[in-house]
């Protein structure tokens, strides 16, 4: 079932913000820790400080249970335990995962979950989702080496599939999100879940549900995104170059063309990991980025956090970029 583009492509009130109607740059920026080899508490403190920065509008986690890069025995901590935890601890960042993985939790579960932290956090849910672990080749998707993927699942038990199919159970989860967070009674019989008298209360807060974020830039996964999605997400440089973005983005134009969707109804989002020691540098990238059509950028931020970081990151980017471009 396709969310019809009226529902799907609703303006992000209060959210994340999109091109304006006099097509002057309107950019959101968010803040990104991922939880590797990292303490709550230094989280904690990030999330805490930006969250008295109004400058910074969301707040993300990743979602992975063993650290993909590096060291093998580094800490991580489960993302939406985790992010249940931040939700509690902050009052106005809006917050997610970037992004949930579509193959770790049953889809119903996952609506369950994502509706507890909707609740938790008074409305402030954005539901990011990808198509999770699938078999790929070495070197895929921008990360040097073997699919980290095959040894995270290995270890806790879960099963990696063909891409086909890891998109085909993304696009029943999406209909089993929607089904749940706005029927009192949801059935639901595809080819890969089946759901019987499912009743999911409260529901979230958001109605018809937290807005939904997809990441991804394969074509069948751009198709869903202009069906399906409110905000549309891929990594920046250095793991996508600019073209590449602003290629796959007129992709997904061309699908949005294909069902009568306006695409600028769209937010076309984008993370990038920040260096401490070159600000300039991503000054630049950012400023090339949002020149491109991106209009809100997640500032992904490596560990260990410095003092101040969240405070950093707008004295030193986002402040000077917004100057730069003129964004509002």
């Amino acid at each position: 079932m396709v969310v019809p583009p009226s529902t799907a492509a609703r303006r992000l009130e209060g959210r994340v913000a999109t091109m304006s109607d006099q097509d002057l740059p309107s950019v959101a920026f968010g803040i990104k820790t991922t939880p590797m080899r990292v303490r709550y508490e230094d989280i904690l403190r990030v999330w805490q400080e930006a969250d008295d920065l109004p400058q910074i509008a969301d707040a993300w986690l990743w979602d992975h249970l063993m650290p993909i890069a590096g060291p093998k025995d580094g800490q991580i901590l489960e993302g939406w335990t985790l992010l249940s935890a931040l939700a509690a601890r902050t009052r106005r960042l809006r917050l997610g995962l970037l992004v949930t993985s579509n193959r770790i939790r049953p889809p119903a579960v996952l609506g369950k979950i994502a509706t507890t932290v909707d609740v938790i956090s008074g409305g402030r849910l954005i539901m990011g989702l990808g198509v999770g672990g699938t078999v790929q080749p070495p070197d895929a998707g921008g990360i040097v080496g073997e699919n980290p993927a095959v040894a995270e699942y290995a270890a806790y038990g879960l099963t990696l599939v063909p891409p086909a199919e890891g998109i085909a159970r993304l696009e029943e989860t999406l209909t089993i999100l929607r089904g749940m967070w706005t029927q009192d009674v949801f059935d639901f019989h595809g080819r890969y879940y089946t759901l019987t008298g499912n009743r999911n209360e409260p529901k979230p807060v958001q109605r018809p549900g937290p807005p939904l974020l997809i990441g991804g830039w394969g074509n069948r996964t751009l198709r869903l995104v202009a069906e399906h999605a409110d905000i549309w997400n891929i990594p920046g440089p250095p793991h996508n170059t600019l073209d590449y973005i602003a290629e796959r983005s007129a992709v997904l134009d061309g699908h949005c063309a294909a069902i009568g969707r306006d695409p600028r109804t769209l937010t076309r989002s984008v993370q990038y990991i920040v260096s401490y020691d070159d600000p300039a540098a991503d000054r630049k990238a950012i400023t090339e980025l949002i020149a491109a059509g991106v209009t809100h950028v997640v500032l992904s931020l490596r560990s260990p956090y410095p003092p101040q970081a969240a405070r950093w990151l707008v004295d030193q980017i986002i402040t000077p970029v917004r100057s730069a471009t003129g964004a509002c």
